[in-house]
């Protein structure tokens, strides 16, 4: 269908034109290029830790995580249900039970108190979501954590620059991971990364990312035969990624001042509306928005109507237990409530940098008039 305001819009300029150009430019080193460990000080520097190493998805990153903080067969790791699902899927892949636990109604992040009761002996890591670019409640994670020796893993995926005071999230935990998929805060098309203070872990995540390949020399440009020294993957981006990757940083205090400030402006137009529920971000909590997610009671009829105005909504997200594959294939019941309370009336509406106040205004009055209605 071709919408009349799409759910998100990708943001680019002349500078990403260039810097993926001058790269293509070279003819070399489209694999390995320069710009891939560029990119990763950027971002390292941005989150505020000590390393950052590229993956071609978050997925690949959280993935690879897992195996660097050797999480394997008879672990189990807490994730919400209320995420994407790689967050689940990310321990099956390495053998480990993704155990679900239920999120707070504030930032819809895992809620500490439940989480601390899903621990078992057998509970090695817990993977916190920033929803929407909300940071969650990951200082009380943190403690839990800590307190019983657990790794804790950030799925950062969506709140690239999101902070709490002035730590930025993705820099609280062991290890976290980001994604620069097409509707993230800085994107370049597909792409992740993983980021960590931990020296032994990057360098373990090195050697996952290539093959188990050390690389102490560049593999397509030495006539060496290089050692293999670990079970590894393929999770490189190229050269021409890293590059529209350098240039997306170039902007991305801009873009999250941009998604904030058009938040404000749907904020203070619908918390009048009744039946609409905005999101607010808690005190000391820095949101970046990369959803504008509202919740309704009466969301099929709403995304109907707003459907009949060309306007784009999605619901992010349904929850993971209950998709065929963990209920049916994997046999989960779960009682997480405020998943299911939260799940059933969410939905997300348009909402990218370069969004015109007439396109938010037309959505707008789009949803006053359906509420105005009623069912």
């Amino acid at each position: 269908m071709a919408w009349k305001i799409p759910l998100f819009k990708m943001y680019w300029d002349r500078d990403d034109l260039e810097q993926v150009n001058a790269a293509m430019s070279t003819g070399m080193n489209w694999a390995l290029g320069p710009q891939i460990p560029a990119f990763e000080k950027m971002v390292a520097d941005y989150i505020g830790t000590r390393y950052c190493l590229t993956f071609n998805s978050g997925t690949s990153a959280l993935h690879a995580a897992l195996l660097a903080h050797g999480i394997g067969p008879g672990d189990e790791v807490i994730v919400p249900s209320f995420t994407f699902i790689a967050t689940a899927n990310a321990p099956k892949f390495v053998g480990a039970k993704p155990v679900f636990a239920d999120i707070e109604t504030e930032t819809f992040g895992l809620d500490p108190v439940d989480v601390e009761a899903k621990i078992t002996p057998r509970t090695k890591a817990i993977i916190p979501v920033h929803y929407g670019g909300f940071p969650c409640q990951i200082k009380d994670l943190k403690k839990i954590a800590q307190d019983h020796g657990i790794v804790l893993i950030e799925d950062a995926a969506e709140a690239f620059g999101a902070k709490i005071g002035n730590t930025k999230v993705g820099a609280f935990g062991d290890s976290a991971i980001l994604s620069f998929c097409q509707n993230k805060i800085i994107t370049t098309g597909e792409g992740g990364a993983f980021v960590t203070d931990s020296r032994d872990l990057y360098e373990k995540m090195k050697l996952l990312r290539s093959h188990g390949r050390p690389d102490t020399l560049d593999y397509f440009s030495t006539i060496e035969v290089l050692d293999y020294v670990t079970l590894g993957f393929n999770f490189r981006i190229s050269t021409m990624t890293a590059a529209l990757g350098i240039a997306q940083m170039h902007k991305v205090d801009s873009l999250v001042e941009k998604r904030r400030s058009d938040a404000d402006y749907y904020q203070k137009a619908l918390s009048s509306v009744s039946g609409i529920l905005v999101p607010i971000a808690k005190p000391g909590s820095y949101a970046v928005y990369q959803l504008f997610s509202i919740r309704t009671k009466n969301r099929s009829g709403l995304m109907k109507f707003l459907e009949s105005k060309g306007i784009m909504t999605k619901i992010y997200f349904s929850p993971v237990h209950k998709t065929h594959y963990y209920q049916k294939v994997l046999g989960y019941t779960c009682s997480l409530p405020n998943t299911d309370i939260v799940s059933e009336d969410i939905i997300s509406i348009p909402f990218y940098p370069g969004i015109s106040r007439e396109e938010m205004d037309y959505v707008i009055q789009a949803i006053k008039k359906f509420e105005a209605i009623g069912p």
